[in-house]
């Protein structure tokens, strides 16, 4: 029997059901970050560990590329959740064989990717590690005035909006991404999202998840997804250009939900008018996630990436 990433987090959650989460613990596991109550304030924090040949290759990408990957994948959680970067704690495994210049090109990609999003570096821990790379970034954030938005307050009847344009990552974007921390914050602060979460595992997989934890269903206009030319590019060995931006994973892009009311604000905008797409729209939870492509609807199938923990080791992300 195949043992997934999901069934993983699905034993966590049986665990942690008869559980009680400590004062201040307002939001754990099942969103793009806790939410942490300190001091009158909302703290938001969340963390991602990155392995050299399941999330990056170092013979292609370098480590420069590699430390950039692990503090931005962080700081997208934080954007999802439309509050500011605030500290990063990095711990790391270095490989056997680790040079002063292969430390200054990790340090500069995690310290220069977090300084240009206003956030510190507090600390971490180093090892060796008896095998690849490994990089732990642990990332608070802050909220700026509005709570921070949830996966989990969508309603039937919202707009259905991403940044961005979506698949085809594998081309290198998944390592040059630009976490979307200013949309995010705008979107929180001026157009009154109801549910966010970042397109890490892709389209088809993240909706369901937010549509999941709103209770809501979904139908979205395959005409109206954002298709990157990477995608196009990708669809040239076969499949559709559409397929890779639903199915791909790690454009980091956001998808939110918001009031109907607020679509022509959000147009409006001068920073997220030119950037997010409206895709669809939310409908009752027993309408499921649907696809609408030629006058044809059918149920939308999460095919993005789930970690196989019985799978060969060296995959690619």
């Amino acid at each position: 029997m195949v043992f997934g990433e999901l069934d993983f987090l699905a034993m966590l959650h049986e665990r942690l059901a008869g559980a009680h989460d400590p004062p201040g613990v307002l939001v754990g596991v099942g969103d793009d970050a806790a939410v942490l109550a300190c001091g009158g304030r909302e703290l938001v924090a969340t963390t991602d560990l990155l392995i050299d040949g399941i999330d990056f290759r170092l013979t292609e990408c370098g480590y420069r590329l590699a430390g950039r990957k692990a503090m931005a994948k962080n700081l997208s959680d934080i954007a999802a959740m439309g509050v500011a970067p605030w500290t990063a704690f990095v711990s790391v495994g270095l490989p056997g064989g680790f040079s002063a210049e292969d430390a200054a090109q990790l340090l500069d990609g995690l310290v220069d990717t977090a300084c240009a999003f206003g956030c510190a570096i507090a600390g971490g821990d180093t090892k060796r590690s008896p095998g690849p790379l490994i990089v732990n970034v642990a990332l608070l954030g802050r909220s700026t005035g509005r709570p921070p938005v949830l996966r989990s307050g969508a309603r039937p009847g919202d707009l259905l909006c991403v940044t961005g344009r979506l698949g085809g990552s594998l081309f290198g974007r998944h390592l040059t991404f630009e976490p979307r921390v200013a949309a995010g914050l705008r979107l929180n602060e001026a157009c009154g999202v109801r549910a966010m979460i970042d397109l890490s595992d892709g389209l088809s997989s993240d909706l369901g998840r937010l549509c999941a934890a709103s209770g809501v269903g979904a139908e979205i206009e395959a005409e109206r997804v954002p298709v990157s030319a990477d995608a196009e590019r990708a669809a040239q060995d076969g499949g559709s250009a559409l397929a890779h931006a639903l199915n791909d994973g790690e454009d980091y892009e956001l998808l939110c939900a918001l009031p109907p009311e607020n679509g022509a604000a959000l147009a409006a905008d001068p920073l997220l008018g030119p950037l997010v797409t409206c895709i669809g729209r939310c409908l009752m939870p027993d309408s499921g996630v649907l696809l609408r492509a030629g006058g044809a609807t059918r149920p939308l199938e999460p095919r993005g990436f789930e970690h196989r923990f019985d799978a060969r080791p060296g995959g690619g992300p």
